[in-house]
């Protein structure tokens, strides 16, 4: 007789599970609870990989209590809580600084309010290129943050 293996190393038939590597333990079956976690060892899907980011705890991209509407991926700053659609559309549609009161920035609504009204509406031009300009940019709020595009 010949000397090895009974059988020849025969693929599983399609759709059945693939065998392990030999050396590594076999999975548990599906629906069954798998073995606690070996003392000394880091748990299976659980990648030990860098530490978090200062400030905000690990989680899924953007998910964090003080970044509840995302993190601006170019900047790492948390996003605003008012919104670029709404600013930009004020201003085009009430040109008269509606858009900058809604951000905040009430210094440059005044002064958008006061220059339309002493023009007799002519002045109105001004926050009419600055929706656009806000719904065209990367804009950010009177606090440095970028607002949502959402």
């Amino acid at each position: 007789m010949s000397q090895g293996p009974e059988e020849p190393d025969v693929p599983p038939p399609y759709g059945a599970p693939t065998p392990p590597p030999a050396g590594e333990p076999t999975p548990p079956p599906y629906g069954q609870a798998p073995p606690p976690p070996q003392p000394g060892y880091p748990q299976q899907g659980y990648p030990q990989q860098g530490y978090p980011q200062p400030g905000y705890p690990a989680g899924p991209y953007g998910a964090s209590p003080q970044a509840p509407y995302g993190i601006h991926p170019p900047t790492g700053l948390p996003f605003s809580d008012k919104s670029k659609l709404v600013a930009g559309l004020l201003q085009i549609f009430l040109p008269f600084g509606i858009g900058r009161f809604y951000l905040g920035d009430t210094k440059t609504g005044v002064w958008q309010l006061v220059v339309a009204v002493l023009t007799c509406g002519i002045g109105s031009l001004w926050s009419f290129i600055d929706g656009i300009i806000i719904l065209a940019t990367d804009s950010k709020d009177p606090n440095g943050l970028p607002l949502r595009t959402t």
